[in-house]
């Protein structure tokens, strides 16, 4: 098995840092839970390590952008990894923290984005919103609607927000394994969130 490389293990060290004392939205699983799920989606689609180091920081702008800058991380871990984390970034590019923009005026800003994003740079938001799928599917099954207190949006804005992922992903051009596990999940929370 090879060596964590010193890029990985200082990425992973950030991601704890800025990250390892919090848990995920109305729950009690950490966020590097997510953090390290995601990265290991990336890493068993063939991602690279840039893709990999910006898994485990694809948080970083959004949730702790008081803790590191754009131009620390492209210090850090160089410009390709910055542009991944970007691409997978919702909060608008003067975010410094603080309350966020309404959630609709994010999701709708991030999605124009995506559907011209070159489909390279968008491995890592797509194992994202699986993991983040996975989650909420689980945490359904378990719970039923009173899950949705926890977000900022219901059920139907949910359940539009990642159809409208997907289709953005498929406009934009990315192909392969991970876009169809993200259609299946999509597909499972059409059902479940219809009836």
């Amino acid at each position: 098995m090879p060596d964590l490389s010193p890029r990985m293990y200082q990425a992973l060290d950030l991601a704890f840092r800025l990250h390892g004392h919090a848990a995920r939205k109305g729950l009690r699983i950490p966020v590097m839970g997510h953090l390290l799920g995601v990265c290991a989606l990336v890493k068993e689609d063939g991602g690279s390590e840039d893709e990999a180091i910006a898994a485990l920081l694809h948080d970083a702008l959004e949730d702790a952008p008081e803790q590191i800058t754009r131009e620390q991380i492209e210090k850090r871990f160089g410009p390709d990894v910055l542009r991944i984390i970007e691409a997978s970034t919702d909060t608008p590019r003067d975010f410094k923290g603080g309350p966020k923009p309404p959630w609709s005026d994010r999701k709708n800003a991030y999605l124009a984005r995506a559907r011209s994003t070159d489909p390279s740079l968008l491995r890592v938001t797509v194992a994202d919103k699986i993991d983040n799928l996975r989650s909420l599917l689980a945490d359904y099954k378990r719970s039923g609607d009173k899950i949705w207190g926890q977000f900022h949006a219901g059920k139907t804005e949910q359940a539009w927000y990642y159809r409208s992922c997907l289709e953005a992903y498929t406009a934009a051009g990315f192909k392969g394994p991970l876009l169809e596990e993200l259609r299946a999940l999509v597909g499972e929370l059409t059902r479940l969130t219809a009836a």
